[in-house]
């Protein structure tokens, strides 16, 4: 019975280590750029270029450019989840998620002038809920509908005003 045991061993140890040199051989792009600290910059620029594909006639715009529109008084829409949105989001800033958006318009959106400039955004950098309202809102007749790329991570690490409740 242990060498039964001994010889399943050997075959499970020999069928693991074939899948970990097939599964290194296949990635083995992503492994090299990863052992050279090169994996973060390749996975950002991947991201990029699909969102450029995936939302093209959405405009984008920095932490800066999000910064001035705050204070020209554009409106802010925040597309990520209501108990993210109650912690802590951009003063005066509406909580519509992909989601509410989907359903039809929402309230808060019905009454808005197609015209407004808005800035939607997310959570962080990686998050593309900012870009799906924007391209929403835009497929909705909104004609100065923008995503916040930096998400409210940057946001709220450069300082910026920030507002609980709602």
């Amino acid at each position: 019975m242990n060498r039964v045991w001994r010889q399943d061993l050997a075959w499970a140890g020999l069928i693991l280590g074939a899948g970990l040199l097939l599964g290194l051989m296949q990635h083995w792009e992503l492994v090299h750029k990863s052992w050279q600290g090169q994996l973060t910059p390749l996975l950002s620029q991947v991201r990029d270029q699909r969102r450029a594909e995936q939302f093209q006639g959405v405009k984008t715009v920095n932490l800066a450019q999000a910064y001035a529109h705050f204070q020209q008084g554009s409106l802010f829409i925040d597309a990520r989840l209501a108990d993210e949105f109650k912690e802590l989001h951009v003063p005066k800033s509406l909580n519509i998620t992909p989601d509410m958006v989907e359903a039809g318009l929402t309230e808060q959106v019905a009454g808005l002038a197609r015209d407004r400039e808005i800035v939607v955004y997310c959570g962080q950098v990686s998050c593309d809920l900012a870009l799906k309202v924007a391209e929403k809102l835009q497929s909705l007749g909104f004609t100065r509908v923008m995503a916040f790329i930096g998400g409210f991570r940057a946001w709220d690490e450069a300082g910026y005003p920030a507002d609980t409740g709602k």
